[in-house]
């Protein structure tokens, strides 16, 4: 499970740029709900292989009527809450502000580790203007330069101990089953529907759960951790800053989860807003079930749920090898069947192909339909394949001319590994390397 760093502080300390800096090794840097996060708020680093999140907590809250103290107050509280350490930014050239002193204090009570960063460091002569900042209590003062990364290197080092530290406390056995959706899908009812507890607060009123709360589920032969999470919203409805917040960790519950249950309105159809939430699933390779909640609601004529759901594949093509199970929660219609999915789904995930199978499956198809011709007239040749001992299923496929692999062929194999070995619900993932 990945670690989180938030990074907290004044505006126009620099902390963007250092949140930049850390995540630009990443090619995807922020795994954004369309219309709802700003850009490079919520993104993924690593340093000598310790993978973690970053929050940058800066100038997002749109709408809000809270002074701008009390703002800054909420968001290192929401940092506190979240994150496994923070880096509390502060200005070398400007020295202590009263902000900073208000926020030294807050910091002071966690029981989160701390790192002071004195930004802007960028000559000798600042390097001793940032001992200043000791006077803030927090101990040791790490001089940055985040817009060279002066610096940056010294603080990693110390940030990723911290991390360490923490992973040895973690349990992650248990499969975690995420329920993920827009608001008012009817998340928080079918938790509350499968462990017969009113636990999660169930109203009409978009937005009511605002954490992602963890409920573990043991019954009928199946034992895993449900997550309910603060569902998704559009763009013009993050208001208040709770809202943005939930947003970051529905995100993270995604990317902690090992299969997600994407709820969808049956009334509605499958929008834009779900299938941002879909593919957000995918990218992340989480394992997916489609729930058509409400059911119940619809107007039904002959093959009205073929429609629907002829309609849902087309729309989350190409990846549309997924479970869609139609539900009502209220009348405690096929909920379980969606529960049952999801545990298929998960095995699935850890599925195994032997090298020897997946050869005499693929290789007479592949030489019955080879790839088109490369460039130049030369004939790519797949010799070899063997599924990768990753996480997800990652297939290789050893050739002359990997690069030269068009998308279509490539759509072409995974359909056919779809085929064989059934992989419904699961991404999966095709690499090519010379042999």
């Amino acid at each position: 499970m990945s670690n989180t760093l938030a990074i907290v502080g004044r505006p126009n300390v620099g902390k963007s740029t250092l949140f930049n800096r850390l995540t630009k090794t990443q090619e995807a840097i922020v795994e954004a709900v369309s219309g709802v996060t700003r850009d490079r708020i919520y993104g993924k680093s690593d340093w000598n292989g310790t993978f973690f999140s970053v929050i940058d907590t800066g100038g997002y809250v749109h709408g809000s009527d809270d002074t701008f103290e009390e703002e800054i107050r909420k968001q290192v509280l929401f940092a506190v809450d979240e994150s496994d350490a923070i880096v509390f930014m502060v200005d070398s050239r400007e020295g202590i502000s009263p902000l900073d002193e208000d926020v030294a204090n807050l910091l002071r009570k966690s029981k989160k580790e701390v790192f002071l960063v004195a930004n802007k460091v960028d000559s000798p002569n600042l390097a001793n203007q940032a001992g200043e900042f000791y006077a803030l209590g927090l101990g040791q003062v790490y001089p940055v330069s985040a817009i060279n990364g002066s610096g940056t290197g010294d603080l990693l080092d110390e940030v990723v101990k911290a991390f360490k530290a923490q992973e040895e406390d973690e349990d992650t056995e248990l499969p975690r089953i995420a329920i993920v959706g827009r608001p008012n899908v009817g998340k928080s009812s079918l938790i509350n529907t499968l462990t017969g507890e009113d636990r999660n607060i169930v109203t009409p009123i978009a937005g009511t759960t605002r954490d992602s709360i963890y409920t573990r589920y043991n019954a009928f032969g199946h034992d895993f951790m449900l997550v309910d999470t603060a569902g998704l919203r559009k763009k013009g409805k993050v208001y208040e800053n709770i809202e943005f917040y939930s947003t970051v960790r529905t995100i993270r519950a995604i990317e902690k989860s090992d299969v997600c249950m994407v709820m969808i309105d049956a009334q509605s159809g499958i929008e834009k807003q779900d299938l941002n939430i879909f593919h957000l699933a995918e990218k992340n390779k989480k394992g997916i079930v489609l729930v058509v909640n409400k059911w119940d609601l619809v107007q039904k004529e002959t093959n009205t749920h073929l429609a629907l759901e002829k309609d849902i594949r087309g729309k989350i093509a190409p990846f549309n090898d997924v479970p869609v199970v139609f539900t009502s929660v209220t009348q405690k219609q096929r909920i379980f069947k969606a529960l049952e999915l999801a545990a298929e789904v998960f095995d699935k995930r850890s599925k195994r192909i032997p090298t020897s199978k997946l050869n005499d499956t693929l290789l007479p198809i592949i030489e019955s339909i080879p790839p088109p011709a490369a460039s130049r007239g030369r004939y790519v040749r797949i010799k070899y394949i063997m599924q990768l001992k990753t996480a997800t299923p990652q297939f290789v496929f050893f050739c002359n001319l990997p690069d030269d692999v068009k998308e279509s062929y490539r759509r072409f194999l995974e359909n056919k590994i779809r085929e064989n070995y059934d992989f419904t619900g699961v991404p999966i993932r095709l690499h090519f390397r010379k042999k």
